[in-house]
């Protein structure tokens, strides 16, 4: 794991699920998964879009800085189809999907809407690929 993603988490755990810097005032997530080569357990910290009206779905979206691959924490999760999470100061266990087509596009759009960032990302993927949306709903 990277420094930045160690100070991220770290900065997560110590003030109940916020962090400062770029992500001030984001929703923030830590989505725990195992390399599906290594098996080893990973924390990947990323900003989510929380569904508009079930608090149990959040969206993550595997930016990747605009890089032109898919993050490794993306194929993780997809041949996973599970994993568990950390938001605020709770932590339980998600199921994994998918989100493809016009929904996705929708889900992006808003979070490109509140996250302009966002938009760059897909603007430095345009051609190369579609940056996945992921849907993680709580395991109750």
């Amino acid at each position: 794991m990277s420094d930045w993603n160690t100070k991220i988490i770290e900065e997560f755990r110590a003030n109940e699920g916020r962090v400062g810097g770029p992500f001030e005032g984001a929703p923030m997530i830590l989505v725990h998964h195992r390399g599906r080569k290594s098996g080893r357990e990973i924390v990947a910290p990323l900003m989510y879009l929380p569904h508009e009206t079930d608090p149990d779905v959040m969206y993550i979206f595997a930016s990747k800085g605009g890089a032109p691959t898919h993050p490794e924490w993306y194929h993780n999760l997809i041949a996973a189809g599970e994993a568990s999470a950390e938001v605020g100061t709770a932590s339980f266990p998600v199921e994994v999907k998918e989100i493809t087509g016009d929904e996705r596009d929708q889900i992006f759009g808003e979070q490109a809407r509140r996250y302009p960032g966002f938009a760059e990302y897909e603007q430095k993927t345009a051609g190369i690929r579609v940056i996945p949306v992921l849907e993680l709903t709580r395991v109750r």
